[in-house]
């Protein structure tokens, strides 16, 4: 069974940044791509990244796209989203996923997923 576990969420100002973690447990990074996901209050869960348990480039949504990175370190299991010029739009639980497969499908945002984390909060705020 695969747990993931967020953390790193906050309160920023607009303009800001925040780093989010998703640490996975066992080797699941060697295997599983990785789906970050936010659902805003009184919104639809949307995906926001995805990266693939090997070599390719990440997907992004276009909200997100020059704004947010996705990284992963395999020696960590720990998948990063480095989040920079926050907009207040981009408040949400924040959550990571993954769908037990090495590449993310390019409808990657709506694939169903197999595990999910409980969620990191993050608030932008002025």
């Amino acid at each position: 069974q695969v747990q993931l576990v967020e953390s790193g969420g906050g309160v920023v100002q607009p303009g800001g940044s925040l780093r989010l973690s998703c640490t996975a447990s066992r080797n699941t990074l060697d295997y599983y791509a990785i789906t970050w996901f936010r659902q805003a209050p009184r919104k639809e869960r949307t995906g926001v990244s995805c990266i693939h348990s090997g070599e390719g480039s990440p997907y992004y949504a276009p909200s997100v796209k020059g704004r947010f990175t996705i990284s992963r370190d395999y020696t960590k299991n720990t998948v990063y989203l480095q989040m920079n010029s926050l907009k207040p739009e981009d408040t949400a639980l924040y959550y990571c996923a993954t769908a037990q497969m090495p590449r993310c499908g390019s409808r990657w945002y709506e694939a169903g997923m197999d595990y999910w984390g409980k969620g990191t909060p993050v608030t932008v705020s002025s």
